[in-house]
Formats: C-alpha cells, sequence, structure tokens
C-alpha cells in the first residue's frame, strides 16, 4: 500500500503531464494556452516543467482545456460512517 503514495510534488508533475497532453490533443501551443487562459507563457512553461503553478492559474487551465468541472468534486463530500449520519445530513437539507 505505501508503493501506491505518492509525494505532492509528484501529483503536480504528474498534472502537469497531463495537462501538457491535454494541450497537445487540442493542438494548442503553450503560447496559445496562455492566452485563451490569461496566464503569463513564463508560468505556464513553469507549470509544465516543474508542477508548479498557483491554484488561481490552475483553474484558468483547466477551464480552458474543458476540465473545471472536475475541481467542484474535489473536496465535495464524504464517505458516511454510519446512517444517522445521512438521515442527519437529509435534515439539514431539507
Amino acid at each position: 500500500m505505501l508503493e501506491q503514495l505518492k509525494f505532492p510534488k509528484e501529483i503536480a508533475k504528474e498534472i502537469a503531464e497531463n495537462e501538457k497532453k491535454k494541450r497537445k490533443m487540442r493542438k494548442l501551443t503553450q503560447r496559445q494556452l496562455s492566452q485563451y487562459s490569461g496566464i503569463s507563457l513564463a508560468s505556464l512553461k513553469r507549470f509544465e516543467q516543474t508542477g508548479e503553478i498557483s491554484l488561481v492559474s490552475l483553474l484558468k487551465i483547466a477551464f480552458v482545456l474543458d476540465e473545471s468541472s472536475r475541481f467542484a468534486e474535489l473536496f465535495a463530500g464524504g464517505e458516511y460512517r454510519s446512517i444517522q449520519e445521512v438521515i442527519d445530513e437529509r435534515n439539514q437539507s431539507r
């Protein structure tokens, strides 16, 4: 199980690699994605090389690449530990 765990920098790099693949699949240059997303070309290049970028800039890129809806799921919901938690949540939403 421990071999499946990744460090944050590894995950960030993986996200950057996926972004680059998606950008290329859509036949966008770095310059074009930079212009469409409103982030600097230098920030985009740094992101693709290192995985480092601000959350707001990442969201802008995701929006252009039609991936922004996936962020809404990031911290949504959770696992229930009991049926009572399900009942309580339903009662709160009414």
